[in-house]
């Protein structure tokens, strides 16, 4: 009888995601087992009860998720999965803290998708901002883009002593080139606008953190991406399904397009299933990150 596939979801915060839960169970796991406010040196022993209980038949059937909200911490803890394997007893690893990786991971691809459609660019040819750079979602659109070879500035809305620590923390974590900017009001907005060719909007829900008056100073605007599905949008002028459409209020003549927080939120969806799947039909072990969701990102848009 064939063995039935479980889900280890480690957690180092109080309540594990229902989100996460949720999807997991749709993408056909049997048993799906929460484990919340795990401490990263508990990793190596509940990873090697997980490969130890089942023989080499049922680790492919076994799968580790890590959830939580610390990025740096989600990546310890992968390592620290990784580093516990004893092959053949050796099961898949999927890190995706906040849904930042995979939220991310589609951010960028449908921007990258529009930029090379709309305007025969690539990420590497162009500048970047990313506007709630310093959370989560913004921390993982900006290495993502920043190693695609775009040159990205990581904006706090409060300080720039903040936007620069986290960029040199993940500089020295993945060797990217992130810089950190700040724009607490409407003229810092602006002034970091005019030579920007792609905006990443990560900004809180239901928080609107570009004007129309402030978007006009974008002269070289090419495409806008924004996550907030909360109104108001986080981009004026975006609407929610919007991929690719003509961005309401960008300067006239620069065919500045943009993509809206469902567009990206369906690539998401489409790209967390389809990882978590992975999971259960891999042959060989996954150790899965926002790496290895920008490429699927890439292949669903």
């Amino acid at each position: 009888m064939e063995k039935r596939s479980i889900l280890h979801m480690l957690d180092p915060m109080p309540h594990n995601s229902p989100f996460d839960i949720n999807m997991a169970m749709d993408a056909g796991f049997d048993v799906l087992m929460p484990y919340s406010n795990v401490k990263l040196d508990s990793v190596n022993g509940l990873t090697q009860d997980a490969i130890f209980s089942r023989g080499p038949a049922g680790v492919k059937r076994t799968g580790i998720f890590i959830g939580g909200r610390d990025l740096a911490l989600a990546m310890d803890m992968l390592n620290a999965c990784q580093q516990a394997m004893v092959p053949p007893f050796e099961v898949s690893v999927f890190a995706d803290p906040s849904g930042a990786f995979t939220t991310a991971a589609a951010l960028v691809a449908c921007v990258e998708k529009e930029l090379q459609a709309q305007h025969g660019k690539a990420l590497a040819d162009c500048k970047a901002l990313v506007f709630g750079g310093t959370g989560p979602v913004g921390i993982a659109t900006g290495v993502i883009a920043s190693l695609a070879g775009a040159q990205t500035a990581l904006v706090d809305h409060l300080s720039v002593e903040t936007a620069e620590e986290v960029a040199k923390a993940y500089n020295r974590r993945f060797a990217c080139h992130l810089t950190g900017a700040v724009g607490r009001n409407d003229a810092e907005k602006a002034e970091l606008l005019r030579d920007a060719d792609i905006i990443f909007c990560t900004a809180k829900a239901g928080i609107q953190v570009l004007n129309a008056a402030t978007l006009k100073a974008a002269l070289q605007l090419k495409v806008a991406g924004d996550v907030n599905a909360v109104p108001p949008a986080g981009i004026e002028g975006i609407k929610r399904n919007d991929f690719g459409k003509p961005l309401l209020h960008a300067a006239e003549g620069i065919g500045a397009v943009g993509v809206g927080a469902l567009a990206v939120g369906n690539v998401k969806y489409q790209l967390q299933n389809e990882m978590l799947k992975l999971m259960l039909t891999t042959e060989q072990p996954q150790y899965l990150d926002f790496r290895a969701a920008f490429n699927k990102a890439r292949e669903l848009v």
